[in-house]
């Protein structure tokens, strides 16, 4: 069953749709559900889905003729295979049509790797001839890089041709929870914070066995799909794994400053900066400001925090990483017990800040909220340190959120503790509190107070 990504098939069916042709980019990194997505989006419309391989050039046209020449266009009745990229490409407008003439090429990074002379080939039939036939060609790739380089930056053939520019990201917290519709509301954040919102991973857990028991048989035993996903997609994507290794793990002990992580990998900063770049562009890890950090101080690359952004890196890599040794021996049930049970409403705690950033970006987009912001994120200075904050573009409105992942419940002390920490620079700011807690609230928060929000975890999770 094929779960979300609503907002992308919106906006190829608008593209689909439209009086023009339609030349759409789009692409994000392994296993974020691209495939799924364009395969969803061309249900029964007549198209052309061709994946590319990792082959020469001469093998790949012709897997690409025989996919195209299936389609029983006039060429098929004399040939077997195309003579060049041109003439392939040039068959599109062949196809009957019934809509636009669709053609999905997936792993489009494989094709050009092979011939270099491919987006110009693109390119030169776009501009003469494809541009005004009714088409839509959609060019998808992981390797993002590669595709933010070669096929989008300027200079480049295919530069100003596009017509649509779609990044996909992990799904949010809301499309991925509803991969496990029976989970209890603890349990779906539980989930999310070991998963994050890559589908291939939220598919591998079964909703009908229990949190724990899916981290044992689907993460922790050795030959199960998740157990060594992070390498293969580190092999993959990157070299030197061994470096980014210690640079991942040593985010992931806490060390977030830029002269941190140098110190505790011993990695010359400026080396350290173009490894951390790799890092943010799979979106493995990101650079983090406080919410009311200027421009100016964001553009200074000493400041900002790192943090590793994909919640099963962040769970990888302090779970199964150290305990490699005991996890081959076969011992996934003891590390289960020992290490990871003991540690986890602590690791999920981290994790459920953003689920609560996550339902006020939800609320904020359905007007549910005192004032619409316009921007949201966390807040520090030398001294204290805000878990979520919101503010609007004139900066005379915050919403403070204090987020509390604990067996017991949240204190009146707390949120005093709460209020002291942030003074706005203008006296006549408003500021709205929000508390979010796992385990309910004091009876003595003032529940009255018409700036004081108390939200629980089923206000959280509900649709």
């Amino acid at each position: 069953m094929f779960i979300g990504r609503e907002k992308e098939l919106q906006f190829l069916n608008q593209r689909y749709e439209s009086p023009n042709s339609e030349l759409i980019v789009l692409y994000g990194r392994r296993r974020v559900g691209k495939t799924e997505t364009l395969r969803e989006f061309s249900q029964g419309k007549d198209h052309v889905f061709y994946s590319c391989i990792e082959c020469t050039d001469s093998q790949q046209l012709n897997s690409f003729s025989s996919r195209v020449l299936q389609k029983d266009i006039p060429a098929s009745k004399y040939i077997t295979t195309f003579s060049d990229w041109e003439q392939a490409f040039s068959s599109i407008t062949e196809l009957k049509d019934t809509g636009k003439k669709l053609l999905i090429i997936d792993e489009f990074p494989y094709m050009v790797k092979a011939n270099r002379t491919i987006p110009s080939i693109l390119q030169n039939l776009w501009d003469l001839k494809l541009k005004d036939e009714n088409v839509m060609i959609i060019l998808c790739g992981s390797a993002m890089s590669f595709i933010e380089k070669e096929i989008l930056a300027e200079k480049n053939p295919l530069y100003g041709r596009a017509t649509g520019i779609l990044k996909m990201n992990e799904m949010d917290f809301y499309d991925a929870i509803r991969f496990f519709p029976d989970y209890s509301a603890l349990d779906k954040i539980r989930t999310y914070g070991i998963l994050g919102g890559i589908p291939h991973y939220l598919k591998q857990f079964d909703s009908q066995k229990s949190v724990g028991e899916n981290i044992c048989r689907n993460v922790l035993q050795r030959g199960s799909i998740l157990y060594s996903e992070v390498e293969f997609l580190m092999r993959q994507e990157l070299r030197e794994t061994t470096v980014y290794n210690t640079i991942i793990e040593a985010i992931a002990l806490g060390n977030t400053r830029l002269n941190d992580i140098s110190q505790k990998t011993q990695i010359e900063r400026s080396k350290l900066m173009a490894y951390l770049k790799n890092l943010m562009n799979l979106g493995i890890i990101e650079r983090e400001f406080s919410v009311t950090d200027s421009v100016k101080e964001q553009a200074n690359t000493h400041r900002g925090l790192y943090k590793i952004t994909d919640p099963f890196f962040r769970f990888w890599y302090a779970f199964v990483f150290p305990n490699m040794s005991e996890l081959e021996a076969g011992d996934f049930e003891g590390v289960y017990k020992y290490i990871v049970e003991p540690q986890l409403e602590e690791f999920i705690s981290y994790v459920f800040e953003d689920v609560c950033r996550q339902y006020l970006r939800r609320e904020n987009q359905r007007g549910h909220l005192p004032f619409h912001f316009s921007q949201i994120g966390r807040w520090w200075n030398k001294t204290d340190e805000i878990d979520v904050m919101a503010v609007n573009r004139e900066r005379t409105a915050f919403m403070v959120g204090e987020c509390k992942f604990k067996n017991r419940a949240f204190e009146l002390s707390e949120f005093e503790h709460t209020r002291e920490k942030f003074t706005p620079s203008r006296k006549d700011a408003d500021i709205y509190y929000f508390l979010f807690s796992k385990s309910g609230f004091s009876p003595k928060i003032e529940k009255n107070d018409s700036a004081v929000y108390l939200i629980d975890l089923d206000t959280i999770t509900a649709e």
